[in-house]
């Protein structure tokens, strides 16, 4: 089973969930994998002994001057404006290009290869039983999918993957949560949780993956979530109340279910919860 725990905007506390959870079901056969390559901060919570790094890569095209004719061909297929002809020179712009190999093929004079480009690391350990997997793009680079996809690559249909994906509503979350077969979405009882979390709903039930709420710091604001839940027919599994000692144990790193014992079998129903429903 994959269980995405993805949220409309950043601060909700989705990666508070998400390792928790990993940790309370760290008996059975566990992966967790960290998508929110941008930030990912995973490892503060859980410690991973790292095993290996290695780099993401994409293919961009490199040409060849002394075969280019100038044609501009692959300028027309390029959708992504990534290589064009400019005077008497073609030029590159890998910042843009999303590696489809379309302009190599297209090269009447085969003068296009294409050559590797490092856009982010994988990072794979251990944590307490938990198999641990964490992407990072490199600063600058802009497009997350690529690596994304690397550490997807490592989910196991035979295992429980809890997989932390990134905030928003944007490409990045789209494919991290491809595929998954539940997601929790964590959001706060505010005008903004709620803007939030209906873009969020809105994106499950397109990508068709259905999905649950966790509201966090529950006792406070309005009921505007609530009822949102409630008009769409969205459980809500679990409500975390706001108090110093969540927020403490949050600002030091550490597991809620180490600080508050009692969350562990809070967390382990949550997952007996999401198994009744699918």
């Amino acid at each position: 089973m994959t269980i995405t725990i993805a949220s409309g905007k950043g601060g909700t506390g989705k990666t508070t969930i998400a390792t928790n959870l990993a940790v309370a079901l760290a008996t059975e056969k566990v992966q967790f994998l960290d998508c929110d390559v941008e930030a990912p901060n995973s490892h503060i919570f859980l410690r991973p002994a790292i095993s290996k790094t290695e780099p993401v890569q994409i293919l961009v095209p490199q040409v060849d001057d002394q075969k280019c004719t100038l044609c501009g061909r692959c300028a027309e297929v390029c959708e992504y404006h990534a290589i064009g002809l400019f005077g008497k020179r073609v030029l590159v712009f890998p910042d843009l290009c999303h590696a489809c190999g379309g302009c190599s093929i297209a090269c009447p004079e085969n003068a296009i290869t294409e050559v590797p480009h490092d856009v982010g690391l994988l990072q794979t350990g251990q944590s307490n039983g938990i198999h641990f997997f964490a992407g990072q793009l490199n600063i600058g680079e802009a497009k997350a999918t690529p690596v994304i996809n690397a550490v997807k690559r490592h989910i196991r249909s035979n295992w429980l993957n809890i997989i932390d994906a990134p905030p928003g509503t944007s490409c990045p979350v789209v494919e991290t949560v491809r595929h998954s077969d539940y997601v929790l979405l964590v959001t706060e009882p505010t005008p903004f949780g709620l803007h939030d979390l209906e873009l969020a709903v809105a994106v499950m039930r397109k990508v068709e993956v259905p999905c649950g709420v966790v509201l966090n710091r529950a006792d406070i604001g309005d009921e505007g979530v609530e009822n949102f839940c409630h008009e769409k027919n969205i459980d809500i599994l679990l409500r975390i109340p706001h108090r110093r000692d969540i927020a403490e144990a949050y600002a030091t790193g550490r597991l809620l279910i180490e600080m508050l014992p009692d969350y562990r079998a809070i967390f382990r129903q949550l997952y007996s919860d999401i198994e009744g429903q699918l």
